[in-house]
């Protein structure tokens, strides 16, 4: 077995003594064995008194690890009540697999006190290495897109992402990874309580507002979000992700239209 999947499994055990530390009950036995497919020999893990092995975790496995995560989540998030509690509580979280791949927790950005909240989809690499949401390309044109209408992150504007840490390669997160900081994201909402949430990109849509239409249909309406965390619903709604716009730019004069149709919300329903 190579070094950097004995590490791997290493950071596993890690993340389920840490599930066990905070009154989680986790999914394996108690017993510590790493097995090396290389050869026949068994590698015993003497400092660990989990079972973790290297052979292909079986669904119902997955699924049930995925559960404790987000119970431990939830447990957290249910007990913080300030935005510095919630930051910390997700720059210490183990229980997602994503941040062991991550070079930074990629929280906020913007005004804190802002009554507009911008919710996008993950991190990319240069939200990665600076650990702040949309600084990259795509970053910059959202910034771009938002002074048009006089939104700043300066000023008015908060900005984070329904995922804290960059999935390999870019790649969109999966519904489980989406599961497992929903209760962060839910009550990050909950302690900035905005008047309007804009939703960037498919992803953030369906992962708050569950709707089974696409991006399309989405960023045409107003809904009413809501969650455990909220005395009552916020006006939401969504565009698309700049990272679309900048491979179909097409579509940047139907965003316009969208942007106008934000601008004029604000102009009525935000002082």
């Amino acid at each position: 077995m190579s070094s950097k999947k004995t590490e791997a499994l290493k950071q596993k055990i890690q993340h389920l003594h840490w599930l066990k530390s905070i009154g989680i009950d986790y999914y394996c036995s108690e017993t510590a064995i790493i097995y090396d497919h290389s050869s026949t020999k068994k590698l015993d893990n003497d400092h660990n008194n989990v079972v973790l092995e290297s052979l292909p975790q079986h669904a119902e496995t997955t699924e049930n690890n995925c559960k404790s995560a987000e119970q431990a989540a939830r447990h957290i998030a249910n007990s913080v009540t300030t935005l510095e509690e919630l930051k910390q509580s997700v720059l210490n979280f183990e229980g997602c697999t994503l941040k062991g791949f991550a070079t930074n927790t990629v929280f906020a950005d913007g005004n804190p006190n802002s009554q507009i909240m911008f919710i996008g989809e993950a991190p990319g690499a240069t939200e990665d290495q600076k650990g702040i949401p949309f600084c990259g390309e795509s970053g910059k044109l959202l910034d771009n897109m938002l002074a048009c209408i006089g939104i700043f992150r300066t000023t008015n504007a908060y900005i984070t992402n329904t995922i804290f840490w960059r999935p390999p390669a870019n790649r969109e997160p999966t519904p489980e990874e989406i599961s497992i900081c929903k209760p962060f994201v839910e009550k990050h909402i909950a302690l900035i309580n905005p008047k309007l949430i804009v939703l960037v990109g498919s992803t953030a849509a369906t992962s708050l507002l569950g709707k089974h239409a696409g991006i399309s249909k989405i960023r045409q309406e107003y809904y009413s979000y809501t969650n455990q965390y909220l005395q009552k619903p916020i006006a939401t709604t969504a565009i698309f992700h700049p990272a679309y716009l900048l491979r179909q730019p097409m579509q940047k004069k139907t965003t316009w239209y969208d942007l106008i149709k934000i601008q004029q919300f604000i102009t009525e329903n935000i002082k």
